[in-house]
């Protein structure tokens, strides 16, 4: 019986196991099907950005800086880290008017920000269009290929003794009071009983909410977005050399190492009942393609390479993670929400999360993210009465 239970091979689950395993603790990882096959892995690289990110995540991403550059040297990985800076693009006279007051507040958080005009922008991006008037520019924003990262960090978290269990699916839970006490997992299809031991860290992304309706009878506001990513061909090195977001555009570019252009943002698929798999929307492709085109007009010849929807992402209402313990289930933290852009905190909440799990006590950076920001004060009061452990 391990004294943990992971539940989900992402970056979350594996880099949790790997903080655990390495800290002593006795690990077992739960991943449904492979490590890195959900929102975790698939096309191109992820974007470790703080420009525009909401402001309690910022001091996670404060650290996160820290991390991510020997990231590949503590696991002894790959990552493919690389700092390029991130440039918000403006083009709009109201999206300019506020951006002063976001440049302050990223560097009140320990963000170097800087608000470049019209000139100074095209002397990091000659190719930009003569429409981008201004940008928010993070010299230390950057990006990491997040299959690699993934499976890396499973890797070292094996290393250090933790047991990872791909084709593993959590069918139940069984609980003696408000503990749970063990998992009902069908491994390669075949039912079997994982005892907890001291507990059991949720992490499996669009399973949760589903998971914790039926076994805990709680309704979490997120919902499953199929996010869309494609690959520009490489006829021509990309004309852009940083990671690119805009003020307005619904819209991220970046230069993948192949010399292919990588756009998202935003755009989504559709679910096919019929294949159990999300599809592309022939619509959000080309709207997609032509928001990048709008900002770099030499893309506008380059053919779409690739094009996938279908890894799923986790939504929350108000656009950030619900981490914390569940009423109903003292032992289970819980981690789900991360709205398509938690790639970059992830090894600081991760080592947060095993913290919390070692000494039952939610570090202070957590707070914000907690359940109980939901609903009113006395609501509150009576959950924290109800189940004191989640404090």
């Amino acid at each position: 019986m391990a004294d943990y239970i992971i539940v989900g091979g992402g970056i979350y689950g594996c880099a949790v196991a790997w903080e655990l395993a390495k800290r002593g603790a006795d690990v077992q990882l739960l991943e449904a099907k492979t490590i890195a096959s959900g929102a975790s892995g698939g096309l191109g690289e992820r974007g470790v950005r703080a420009n525009g990110r909401d402001l309690r995540e910022l001091p996670l991403m404060r650290l996160a800086y820290d991390i991510w550059p020997t990231l590949h040297e503590q696991i002894g990985g790959f990552t493919g880290y690389r700092r390029l800076g991130h440039l918000q693009l403006i083009e709009r006279e109201e999206d300019l008017a506020r951006a002063p007051a976001q440049v302050w507040l990223q560097n009140q958080q320990g963000v170097e920000s800087r608000l470049l005009d019209a000139a100074q922008t095209r002397g990091l991006e000659p190719q930009l269009s003569e429409d981008v008037i201004a940008a928010i520019y993070c010299p230390n924003d950057g990006v990491a290929d997040h299959s690699a990262t993934t499976r890396s960090m499973a890797k070292a978290a094996r290393a250090q003794g933790a047991v990872i269990q791909e084709n593993a699916r959590v069918t139940g839970m069984a609980r003696r009071g408000e503990r749970v006490v063990s998992l009902s997992v069908e491994i390669d299809g075949s039912p079997v009983d994982v005892p907890v031991g001291e507990r059991i860290i949720l992490l499996s992304n669009a399973h949760v909410g589903a998971f914790v309706a039926e076994y805990l009878g709680l309704e979490l506001p997120i919902w499953r977005m199929l996010p869309q990513v494609m690959a520009l061909r490489a006829d021509i090195p990309p004309p852009m050399r940083r990671l690119i977001g805009h003020a307005h555009r619904t819209l991220a570019i970046k230069p993948l190492p192949d010399g292919r252009v990588m756009v998202s943002g935003g755009w989504r698929g559709r679910w096919d009942e019929t294949t159990g798999r999300g599809q592309p929307v022939a619509e959000q492709v080309e709207g997609n393609r032509l928001e990048a085109v709008a900002v770099y007009p030499a893309l506008a010849d380059l053919a779409v390479d690739e094009v996938y929807t279908d890894r799923a992402e986790m939504v929350s209402i108000d656009g950030i993670p619900i981490i914390d313990a569940l009423p109903g289930a003292d032992n289970m933290l819980v981690g789900v929400g991360w709205s398509g852009h938690g790639w970059a905190i992830a090894p600081t909440v991760a080592r947060l999360l095993a913290e919390w799990a070692l000494s039952g006590r939610r570090p202070g950076l957590l707070a914000p993210f907690g359940y109980g920001r939901f609903f009113d004060r006395p609501q509150r009061r009576r959950e924290h009465r109800e189940n004191p452990r989640s404090r």
